[in-house]
């Protein structure tokens, strides 16, 4: 999947996840927050571990883009790429903002 740069991204997400799902993306969101943090900090281990688990989560829940930039995160980490890891915070959190969950 890549992630388109404009508009709305309508993610089609079981029912079952309808509780758990605000929450998942306030923590995403907390999460990009964190890497950016970790970055400028020189953390590069443990900006690795965040992308590691975003990219295992998303799919989990739809959200295929936030594997994709999970996984972008722990490459970059390892790189390590301070000003890569902060512009995919900030595509993470563009991305989370252009959602739109819908329930079938």
């Amino acid at each position: 999947m890549s992630i388109p740069e404009t508009g709305k991204i309508v993610i089609k997400a079981d029912p079952e996840f309808a509780p758990l799902i605000p929450g998942y993306l306030e923590n995403r969101l907390g999460d990009a927050a964190k890497v950016a943090a970790l970055a400028d900090a020189a953390d590069f281990g443990s900006a690795r571990r965040l992308g590691h688990c975003m990219k295992g989560s998303g799919s989990g829940y739809g959200f295929d883009g936030i594997s994709e930039i999970g996984l972008a995160m722990e490459i970059a980490a390892r790189t390590p790429d301070k000003a890569q890891l902060k512009m995919l915070a900030e595509k993470l959190k563009d991305y989370i903002s252009r959602l739109e969950v819908t329930y079938e």
